[in-house]
């Protein structure tokens, strides 16, 4: 077992190289030992995303959790929030989800809980490596017990949505990920919603595009359809549901933090408490939007399965997300990040207006921003190369926050590098008031990054 697998909030790699059949059991076996060592507990809900390997991975990791004396609570097939809402239904915070999420078709995974405000994170994933690699392990003799989730998490949905009386024509792209065989479930429970699915076969060799929704060029087929329907908006979904991209009735890519906006407009005098989160890599027109509101903006670290949904759970927050599209309501959802309900949300709010999804944005402050720049270093490397960066900023005396990496905020932009904690890469982004402004400030951060390599 290669230790590097751990990461920042959960545990990812190439199958089977990092990660195979003895490693998932292996997992189980510790996790099982660790819960009841640790908590007590004895009772784990899990589940598995459409990947190829996820299935057997998944055999393997319920007999190891057995083998440890566990009681499993086998979801089959489903997406990381239905299994997110199983722990809640079953009054149970201790789950495992075999998934790589976006990650491409050959890696693989676990996400997993310790506690109710969020998947592990941190010290909580290092403090587990620590235990797994000594490998003392309890034996016993647990039991399964499935569970079919997927009608009482539509149910549940259906509960928390409220359309008004504008029929709304969008068009589904699941990008043949986990959502696949859920979307007509959850959808047709909507008389007012006009919807056709796309790439809506299951298969985890991910045929059609990357099953990512922050890039945008994953989601040309979806534009392509929405126009050609003339569709109010197209929503694509990422490999194991936790996250959603929106294309506008133009054909437009709205990025998770313009559509972040369109959220707290519509929450902001609906609520009490208008404190809202975003991540490190957000756009300044959404805090500034959160001001010009009333709001309170909270900048936090990435990770939304993780660290930002935590936050807004052990806060109480009413809302918050980041850039990758992981979007958290905490109003009447409960804390999950959830694509399939963030885009009823969207729905919802289009449902009660005679606005057009691109006439949502009205308004805004206008930057000049880069999409998200990865540069390959080796995990041996990114955080140096950000510490470094931090104290080419402090001798500068520039403002920085270093919650997350380190963004440097100047009065005409800011700037982000940032280690990432699923690959062995570094983030960057720029944002600036003109175009000029934000190639100086690329040229001079990746110049920086290049001769720290």
């Amino acid at each position: 077992m290669d230790a590097k697998v751990f990461r920042e909030y959960d545990i990812r790699g190439v199958y089977p190289i990092d990660i195979d059949e003895n490693f998932a059991y292996t997992l189980g076996k510790s996790y099982g030992s660790y819960i009841q060592e640790k908590y007590n507990k004895n009772t784990v809900i899990v589940g598995h995303d459409n990947r190829l390997s996820s299935p057997m991975l998944k055999t393997n990791l319920v007999q190891g959790l057995v083998d440890s004396g566990c009681k499993v609570v086998d979801l089959g097939l489903v997406t990381s929030p239905m299994c997110a809402y199983a722990t809640k239904k079953c009054h149970n915070v201790f789950s495992i989800m075999v998934t790589a999420s976006h990650n491409p078709k050959d890696d693989n995974g676990f996400k997993f809980s310790f506690d109710k405000f969020g998947m592990a994170r941190g010290d909580m994933v290092y403090a587990f490596r620590d235990y797994t690699m000594i490998g003392k392990f309890l034996n016993g003799q647990g039991s399964v017990k499935n569970f079919n989730i997927a009608p009482y998490y539509a149910s549940f949905i259906k509960s928390k949505i409220d359309l008004g009386s504008r029929k709304i024509k969008v068009v589904l792209d699941p990008a043949n990920g986990t959502t696949s065989p859920f979307l007509d479930m959850i959808f047709k429970q909507f008389e007012n919603i006009e919807y056709t699915i796309i790439n809506g076969v299951s298969d985890g060799n991910f045929p059609t595009h990357h099953p990512d929704p922050s890039i945008a060029s994953n989601l040309d087929g979806l534009r392509d359809e929405v126009l050609r329907q003339g569709a109010d908006l197209g929503i694509g979904y990422d490999g194991d549901g936790d996250r959603l991209g929106i294309i506008d009735e133009n054909g437009n890519y709205i990025p998770a933090d313009k559509l972040m906006i369109i959220f707290v407009r519509d929450l902001i005098n609906k609520v009490d408490d208008k404190r809202f989160l975003f991540d490190v890599k957000s756009s300044k027109a959404l805090e500034d939007e959160i001001i010009k509101l009333g709001g309170t903006p909270i900048c936090y670290r990435v990770g939304g399965h993780s660290y930002i949904r935590t936050k807004i759970n052990q806060d109480n927050i009413v809302f918050g997300g980041e850039l990758s599209g992981h979007i958290v309501f905490n109003d009447r959802w409960p804390g999950i990040d959830a694509g399939i309900y963030s885009s009823l949300r969207l729905i919802e709010i289009l449902s009660k207006t005679d606005k057009k999804l691109s006439e949502l944005l009205d308004g805004i402050t206008k930057y000049y921003n880069t999409p998200e720049i990865k540069v390959e270093v080796g995990d041996d490397k990114k955080f140096k190369i950000v510490d470094s960066i931090k104290k080419y900023c402090l001798d500068k005396g520039l403002k920085i926050n270093d919650i997350d990496g380190v963004r440097v905020t100047y009065d005409d932009g800011w700037a982000l590098v940032r280690a990432s904690n699923t690959g062995p890469h570094l983030t960057l982004r720029f944002e600036a008031t003109t175009e000029e402004r934000l190639k100086e400030l690329k040229e001079e951060y990746e110049n920086l990054v290049k001769s720290m390599q």
